[in-house]
């Protein structure tokens, strides 16, 4: 810090430049500030427009020759053994989920059963410690 401190101007009248100078370099570093601002927007506009042309580029590629790019199930055939194949699989798909599901919902009725049973089991005991004619005075 002390090596600083020798650099530095004692007062302003050792300073080597006017204040005229002062406001020119402010105004100059305004001025490269605000460049750098327009030139980091116009870099933002141009990745922007390249993510456009970019994007209408794949769009075509996928939709505009469909024909050319479609495999004999997709274009069109018909009945055929992958038709019948990719069906099968369509249903055992949804019998899994629908076998899992079922086995959910019936676990969730299985418990409230017991809870149900388990509930009047206590209210029955409950009830005969009520009615036991032993601890009747």
């Amino acid at each position: 810090m002390s090596g600083r401190r020798d650099r530095l101007p004692a007062s302003n009248s050792q300073l080597p430049i006017s204040n005229s100078q002062v406001q020119s370099s402010i105004a100059l570093d305004a001025a490269r500030r605000a460049s750098g601002v327009a030139m980091w927007s116009a870099s933002v506009k141009a990745a922007a427009r390249g993510r456009v042309v970019l994007t209408t580029v794949v769009a075509v590629a996928i939709g505009g020759s469909t024909s050319v790019l479609a495999c004999p199930v997709c274009f069109g055939a018909e009945e055929s053994s992958m038709i019948d194949g990719a069906r099968l699989g369509v249903f055992v798909l949804l019998a899994i989920t629908l076998a899992v599901q079922g086995a959910f919902v019936g676990f969730f009725v299985y418990l409230r059963k017991r809870a149900k049973r388990i509930a009047e089991l206590d209210l029955d005991t409950e009830w005969s410690k009520l009615q036991d004619p032993s601890r009747a005075s």
